[in-house]
């Protein structure tokens, strides 16, 4: 097993905590309803907290039915959260778990900056490129800039 790590940064209009409250808080209501194209449902065992899983479903005809995330933890104060991808998804026969270290943070203007910080998990002798990755990122950022273009559209929302 080996383990690469790819540190990813975005920017957005959107304030920092209004993108915590939408990707975090409020996923499981805003996602479904800002990225119908990709998001069937989200399915939060128990209380959101860390351990919980997660389980996002995906809308018919997209390459993936699902994929369940393990909470980790999440803080309010410095708009951050980490979670394992641990099922489903892009996993396959070739990657064990994707951990995610992402942070919303203040921008000139009320925008926001995304970083983010992910760990791949390899299985076996299976080395991960960075066209992978990017190819990985670029699938997750059409569900990303439709809940920004939500919470643009949406004033209200998640305030």
């Amino acid at each position: 097993m080996g383990v690469v790590t790819y540190n990813y940064d975005s920017t957005s209009p959107v304030a920092p905590a209004r993108l915590f409250k939408a990707f975090v808080l409020e996923a499981d209501k805003v996602w479904p309803i800002a990225a119908p194209h990709a998001i069937k449902s989200i399915e939060v065992e128990a209380n959101p907290g860390p351990g919980s899983i997660v389980k996002v479903n995906f809308v018919e005809g997209l390459p993936f039915q699902y994929m369940k995330h393990q909470i980790g933890e999440n803080d309010e104060n410095k708009f951050s959260y980490s979670y394992s991808l641990i099922e489903g998804g892009p996993l396959g026969d070739k990657l064990e778990k994707i951990n995610y270290e992402n942070k919303f943070e203040a921008a000139v203007g009320g925008r926001s900056v995304y970083k983010s910080s992910m760990k791949f998990y390899t299985i076996g002798d299976y080395v991960i490129t960075e066209d992978e990755i990017k190819a990985l990122i670029k699938g997750s950022e059409g569900v990303y800039k439709a809940i920004e273009a939500y919470l643009l559209a949406n004033p209200d929302a998640c305030n």
